[in-house]
């Protein structure tokens, strides 16, 4: 043992759980695929976690991440070279990739790193039990967190009568737009459906969205409309209109707020269950998480510029304020 971890073991054995299976992992290195993988701190985060279980990049354990290149055509392929490159786990996020997984393998561990309605899209049997390959973590527990979008729209404009409700139709969730209209709805507001699933109908929706004389934006989710998330802001501040995400990457982006899942988080969490799977636990018998807590974000350069202002209560509940 090296001096430097002999003394650590000595003064509380701080390092005791990632020398253990550093030990318990020698001369194995397990081989992590990351389907379509996230911006570059999401995956560093990842990794940090994997490094605090004791998994080393280059020493027992590597990732491989095939290129995409932002184009959803290019899944399959994707997919078919982590086969071939026979990797241990697949690591992936929204739905079109787990289920571009799911089809591919039934053998391969695949972590999900933000999954919505995992049980009723038949990627597992239950929560408890998912019964099959797939386990890993929840995008969130209810469609009913669209309906609190609605309402945080409605606290921060008071004359709100009509929304445009911008969703990609390849990554559709009724559920989801079911409780949005009916938190509208119970409102009296209008939900309008603009959809957008390339970058020719973004403005193009605006032009609908303005015509109709919406009062706000609220987007919902997919991974396109995710990666988008910086031109909808533009759009949504130039027309002066306030915007919601279901991520704090939207306010991050000149969005005025978003209410949901840290997807960050998602990603660190997802690192117990690669090292419980390497551990030998099967997918079938881990417990998908469901997330506990929620972040509220909200952009004060944006609102000033759109002439809003936000209500105390509101801000006191924010879990950040961007300034």
């Amino acid at each position: 043992m090296e001096r430097r971890a002999f003394l650590s073991a000595l003064t509380g054995g701080l390092l005791a759980a990632p020398l253990a299976v550093e030990a318990q992992q020698a001369g194995k290195v397990h081989k992590v695929g990351l389907l379509s993988p996230p911006p570059g701190a999401y995956v560093a985060a990842f990794e940090e976690s994997l490094r605090q279980l004791g998994y080393v990049r280059g020493s027992n354990i590597i990732f491989e991440a095939p290129s995409m290149r932002g184009k959803a055509e290019l899944l399959p392929a994707a997919v078919a070279e982590l086969l071939r490159l026979n990797v241990d786990v697949i690591v992936t996020g929204p739905n079109t990739f787990i289920e571009a997984a799911k089809k591919a393998t039934t053998s391969i561990p695949i972590v999900m790193v933000y999954g919505n309605d995992p049980v009723g899209r038949g990627y597992i049997s239950s929560l408890a039990r998912p019964g099959g390959n797939i386990t890993g973590l929840t995008w969130d527990p209810s469609p009913e967190i669209f309906g609190k979008h609605v309402e945080l729209l409605a606290e921060v404009s008071s004359r709100l009568s009509r929304i445009g409700g911008i969703v990609d139709p390849s990554a559709a969730e009724p559920a989801a737009w079911k409780a949005a209209e009916g938190a509208a709805k119970r409102r009296g507001i209008t939900l309008l459906n603009v959809q957008v699933g390339t970058e020719t109908e973004l403005p193009k929706a605006f032009t609908l969205i303005v015509g109709e004389r919406t009062n706000a934006v609220m987007i919902f989710g997919g991974p396109y409309l995710w990666s988008i998330r910086a031109q909808i802001a533009a759009l949504a501040k130039n027309n002066a209109l306030p915007s919601i995400y279901l991520y704090r990457e939207g306010p991050d982006a000149g969005g005025l707020m978003s209410y949901g899942t840290s997807l960050i988080d998602n990603w660190r969490r997802a690192a117990s269950y690669v090292d419980k799977i390497f551990k030998g636990i099967k997918p079938a018998d881990l417990p998908v998480e469901q997330p506990t807590r929620f972040e509220l974000v909200i952009n004060l350069k944006t609102a000033k510029a759109l002439g809003l202002t936000i209500p105390p209560s509101l801000l006191a509940r924010a879990d950040q304020v961007i300034e």
